[in-house]
């Protein structure tokens, strides 16, 4: 059995539930930020949905992709003289960063102390469509 392509499956599909996650839960915020006022019964279930979401998908789902995105490393599968693998390192990190930062959001308006809008949370929902563009074709095209 070879492992390393096993870790690569695994690692994909981790991926693939980790920015599932992490495109909806900014479209969530919006959602209540923008019915806060208008439907105020709304904003429980939100918040329900938000806080499962990050910690029943996302995480463990972001954990799972680093897991065996390292396993693969650790197995060679990452050229350290490649501009590409630098480039998928740093584009990783940072949507790390954007869950964090999610992480922080979702906390915020939980306690009603958000102060990004719902055009904000819009503008802030393409970071990981950016991101994401970044690392597979780093990956796949390796311009560098």
């Amino acid at each position: 059995m070879d492992i390393y392509i096993w870790a690569k499956a695994l690692h994909v599909i981790s991926m693939v539930a980790w920015m599932a996650g992490i495109f909806y839960l900014p479209r969530l915020f919006v959602y209540h930020v923008e019915r806060q006022a208008s439907v105020p019964e709304m904003i429980p279930t939100l918040e329900i949905m938000e806080r499962r979401l990050l910690k029943a998908i996302m995480t463990p789902a972001m954990i799972a992709t680093w897991i065996f995105g390292l396993i693969m490393v650790g197995m060679g599968g990452f050229d350290w003289s490649a501009a590409w693998s630098w480039i998928k390192l740093a584009a990783v990190i940072a949507m790390s960063a954007f869950h964090m930062w999610c992480a922080k959001e979702r906390k915020a308006l939980a306690a009603g102390q958000s102060t990004v809008s719902g055009r904000g949370y819009r503008m802030m929902n393409e970071v990981p469509t950016i991101l994401l563009i970044i690392i597979v074709i780093a990956v796949i095209v390796r311009p560098f």
